[in-house]
């Protein structure tokens, strides 16, 4: 994966590349910036909506956060996301996921 520098250059050049917010994202959650995190899905999914999987993740992120309403909210507006793009895969793995964080509190 490459670092967040390359990724922030790859979206200086390319700003509304969803795939490279939702992979810089992912790195500032390897790195335990959930609230950087947060906001690079926030951008990945302000250009593709249907980016079901950038939901899982910026649920897990506000989860780790502290944030479980939010990452329950997250998750519903994901599994309606995954339910317009008939992402059958994304639909299975969010629901499990949301039935979890339901039943933790």
């Amino acid at each position: 994966m490459p670092s967040v520098e390359q990724l922030e250059r790859l979206l200086a050049a390319d700003p509304d590349d969803s795939f490279v917010h939702y992979a810089l994202a992912l790195e500032h959650a390897k790195a335990g910036d959930h609230d950087r995190a947060a906001e690079s899905f926030d951008r990945c999914l302000a250009l593709d909506e249907l980016y079901c999987y950038a939901y899982f993740h910026k649920a897990r992120s506000l989860e780790a956060s502290g944030r479980k309403d939010d990452a329950k909210a997250t998750l519903e507006a994901g599994l309606h996301a995954a339910r317009r793009a008939s992402d059958q895969k994304a639909i299975g793995e969010i629901t499990s996921y949301l039935t979890n964080l339901r039943l933790t509190g």
